[in-house]
This record gives C-alpha cells, sequence and structure tokens, in this order.
C-alpha cells in the first residue's frame, strides 16, 4: 500500500526517489509544494528516512508519508511513524503542515488515516507529543481520538489503544 485515502487527502508512502527531492528541495514540479513545505522538519525526516533505508531496509507502512491535497495533489505536509511497533506494539506517530494550510483540519484527517493503518497492521495503539505551548498539535491529537496522559516540562503525552 503505498497510498492512503482519506476524504481531501492523499497520504503518499515517502519513496527514497520523494526523500531525495525533499532532502535536496527539487520538487517533482514548481506547483508540487505548498509554500512552506518542506520545512526543516521534513528535511531532517527525509534524511533519517534515507539514512535508515541504508541501515534498516524498508519500512514498509510504518514509515513516512507525504500529505497531499486530492483535488490539485499539492504536498502540503508530512506525517508517518517514528519507526516500527515497539514490544508493546505501540508506534509513535509525528506531523506537520505548512503554514498556509495550517487551520483546515488536514492534520486531524490525515492522523486519523494514519491510526486506522497502524490499527489494521496489528498495532496496540499509538503515543505522541507536542511542546506545552503548541495548542494546535494538542488539539489535532484529541481530534483523531488520542488522550492526553501526562507531561513533562517540555511536552505533553497522548495516547490511543485499539
Amino acid at each position: 500500500m503505498d497510498e492512503l485515502l482519506s476524504e481531501r487527502l492523499v497520504l503518499r508512502r515517502l519513496t527514497v526517489g520523494d526523500a531525495a527531492r525533499i532532502v535536496t528541495l527539487l520538487p517533482e514540479s514548481p506547483d508540487g509544494w505548498a509554500e512552506g513545505y518542506p520545512s526543516d522538519v521534513d528535511v531532517a525526516v527525509a534524511q533519517r528516512f534515507l539514512n535508515a533505508r541504508v541501515e534498516h531496509g524498508d519500512p514498509g507502512v510504518f514509515g513516512p508519508y507525504e500529505i497531499r491535497r486530492r483535488a490539485d495533489q499539492v504536498a502540503v505536509g508530512g506525517i508517518g511513524f517514528h519507526g516500527p511497533p515497539d514490544e508493546a506494539r505501540f508506534v509513535t506517530v509525528g506531523y506537520g503542515l505548512a503554514p498556509g494550510v495550517r487551520g483546515q483540519g488536514y492534520a486531524a484527517e490525515a492522523l486519523r488515516a494514519l491510526l486506522e493503518l497502524a490499527r489494521a497492521h496489528g498495532v496496540a495503539g499509538a503515543k505522541g507529543d507536542a511542546d506545552l505551548d503548541n495548542l494546535a498539535s494538542h488539539r489535532v491529537m484529541e481530534a483523531a481520538g488520542m488522550r492526553y496522559v501526562g507531561e513533562d516540562e517540555r511536552v505533553r503525552f497522548y495516547r490511543v489503544e485499539f
């Protein structure tokens, strides 16, 4: 499965070619990326993906995805797993959107699709976190069905069990 579809989005599993374009900031077409995408975080995720492919091989469904709008196929952000499920069969998720598309519900929609993928692959649950002052990300995780489970001096932690 290389693509997940939601109502308004396509989550496209990153390929080596996609990651190389992100790392070198070479879009496949002038209108292929929303302004502000990829961010520094997206570039770092793509580089980690390329490094991990060399060291560990293809992560399968438990890798990074590019978030694209279905209407125009423009890439607006990234989402994915930080790796395969851990010993307790939990995955950790992360996501980010280009500034110009935030506030439209895309992140929660993409996260719901990603969580459903994890559930379909036998994962027991998912974890995520966000900086204490990142209220928008807190709302995204809550809207996707994750619940607040605690915090430290830096971040709030969220979790969902399937």
